[in-house]
């Protein structure tokens, strides 16, 4: 079998910044939800963010910070409009962005889900509820022996609120499914 052959590296120009419309336009075009991740200090890889396109920001905004209560790191707004906002959660380092989808762009994510965890699972739905929030499937005990509770977000991401407690890192979890399925 024949090696493939590298080119030489050559020396790279420096490139003028790119405008914020050329920037979104490159954005446009990349899915409509992505993870980031980054080489942690010890060389291991670690999950950085999950990147949401939605088709407005601010109404992203409200849902993430004001229901679910995240908090806000940063905003970028273009002409006094939010086009990007990134969110940590209440508890925990995770940390999502919001992305604002061009025009033209379905932000569907057919085959993503977000999940954050919340000990207090009834109560954080009953008050979702109180603000009048659909949850699609109020909380309830899986096979797997999780607690399981979902939602849409504004723009149609689904989103699972659940409790696993001990169990979330138990191998012994995806038994009691398969034994589950069995029965």
């Amino acid at each position: 079998m024949k090696k493939p052959t590298r080119k030489k590296a050559s020396a790279k120009r420096t490139q003028p910044p790119r405008s914020a419309k050329h920037a979104t336009a490159r954005h446009r075009r990349s899915q409509q939800t992505k993870a980031s991740v980054t080489l942690a200090d010890s060389g291991k890889l670690t999950f950085n963010h999950a990147m949401v396109y939605v088709k407005d920001v601010e109404r992203g905004l409200t849902f993430y910070r004001d229901l679910l209560g995240f908090k806000l790191i940063e905003d970028f707004r273009y002409e006094n409009k939010p086009v990007y906002a990134r969110l940590r959660a209440p508890g925990g380092d995770g940390t999502i962005a919001l992305h604002q989808a061009g025009p033209e762009v379905s932000v569907l994510s057919d085959g993503v889900r977000l999940y954050f965890e919340v000990r207090a699972l009834d109560d954080f739905c009953h008050n979702l509820q109180r603000k009048g929030f659909h949850i699609t499937q109020r909380p309830r005990m899986m096979p797997w022996g999780w607690r399981h509770a979902y939602l849409n977000d504004p723009d149609g991401h689904e989103i699972s609120l659940y409790w696993a407690g001990e169990n979330r890192m138990k191998k012994t979890v995806m038994k009691a499914a398969q034994r589950a399925a069995r029965a």
